[in-house]
């Protein structure tokens, strides 16, 4: 997702050196800066990386009240120059769309211009909400799954992702599930 995200970025001629021998190549001319949402979106960070190693990295952490769906904040910590880089958001689930939508807006009050956002599963709703708030976002994800549950689940999705990555998932159970 990152490499599609960050398709249309300026790049530069490079020489590498690979096993054999040195190798022409091209690599990232532009500044970008890579934010996961916290916490999920710590697991996209380091293939990232692997992929942009010169990128910087700030974090946006939101807490989702499981009750009402409706997102806070309780860590941001951003690298300066945001309006002079191409800010790639990361986070594996875009379910409502309202911690995403909470997140862009602490990009933009810190000075990001250009912001995009790559996830692994998504729902309508989301996609819809970010696109709403934010039309200028491009969101990045390789399926847009049915739609969100009662409880706010994508479906069939995969669940709470930080808790499943995490180890702190609890049992959840739908009244009428879905075949």
């Amino acid at each position: 997702m990152a490499a599609e995200a960050l398709r249309d970025l300026p790049t530069a001629a490079v020489t590498v050196e690979g096993p054999l021998g040195l190798a022409p190549g091209r690599r990232l001319a532009a500044d970008v800066v890579v934010v996961p949402v916290l916490r999920a979106g710590l697991s996209m960070l380091d293939a990232v990386l692997e992929l942009v190693p010169q990128a910087r990295v700030g974090h946006i952490g939101l807490q989702r009240d499981e009750r009402t769906a409706v997102p806070s904040k309780y860590y941001s910590k951003l690298p300066p120059g945001l309006d002079r880089s191409c800010v790639l958001m990361i986070d594996p689930m875009l379910a409502t769309g309202g911690s995403i939508v909470a997140a862009i807006g602490l990009l933009r009050e810190a000075g990001a211009r250009l912001v995009r956002f790559a996830c692994i599963v998504a729902a309508p709703e989301g996609v819809a909400l970010v696109g709403r708030h934010y039309p200028d976002v491009a969101i990045y994800a390789p399926v847009v799954d049915r739609g969100l549950d009662a409880q706010k689940y994508i479906v069939p999705g995969l669940g709470d992702f930080g808790d499943r990555l995490y180890g702190t998932a609890q049992e959840v159970t739908h009244a009428n599930p879905e075949p």
